[in-house]
């Protein structure tokens, strides 16, 4: 296995990551374990904040380092939450970050709309070195639409409001090898899977 760093401390996303990448000969490891503090992520575009990501987490082991910038993109609100998805509802005082507040936001953003229509967005970016000039980067969407009310006790984030049409359930509702098959994250890491070589000997 060749170790690779994962330039996040989110638990849910480093298993949806590993899960895919350990048949592949990829050790994931999350930055925290290393101890490398979360990068600052001051852009307005998910790729922008992911290449700052990945560079931090390498230039900090010195490993190959993997980030996934990812959020929700609501089409009445303007593409918001957006960037600052998992940031939406938190205010000055700096408090944590909360899914549930989160969520409260974005129902009460939604009430006046009609168009409930929304997409996740993944993009990740792969940097065999800090200084890497040819990063990978893909991009994955999932398209559906949000609920009313929570349903669901799988997922994280914002997963018990999206609604999924094709399966007539939200993401939270999913089983997780479903949501792993057919999410923003799954299709992101499809394409750059089709690009990222096996380390050696893997």
């Amino acid at each position: 296995m060749t170790r690779l760093v994962l330039a996040s401390n989110n638990a849910k996303k480093l298993k949806e990551l590993d899960a895919i990448l350990a048949p592949l000969g990829w050790e994931l490891i999350p930055q925290g374990a290393l101890g490398v503090p979360e990068a600052e992520e001051p852009h307005v575009t998910f790729v922008e904040n992911a290449l700052a990501k990945a560079r931090h987490a390498a230039q900090a082991t010195g490993l190959p380092a993997l980030a996934d910038d990812s959020g929700l993109c609501v089409a009445a609100l303007g593409g918001a939450p957006g960037v600052q998805s998992a940031r939406y509802a938190q205010t000055p005082a700096g408090e944590p970050k909360s899914d549930a507040r989160n969520n409260e936001k974005l129902l009460a953003a939604l009430a006046p709309h009609a168009d409930r229509s929304a997409h996740f967005v993944s993009v990740i970016v792969f940097v065999r070195h800090a200084d890497d000039p040819q990063p990978l980067i893909a991009e994955g969407e999932w398209h559906g639409k949000i609920v009313g009310e929570l349903r669901g006790e799988g997922g994280f984030g914002y997963d018990p409001l999206f609604f999924v049409p094709e399966f007539g359930k939200t993401a939270a509702e999913l089983d997780a090898a479903t949501k792993n098959a057919v999410s923003h994250r799954a299709r992101a890491l499809e394409s750059l899977l089709a690009r990222l070589s096996p380390p050696a000997g893997g």
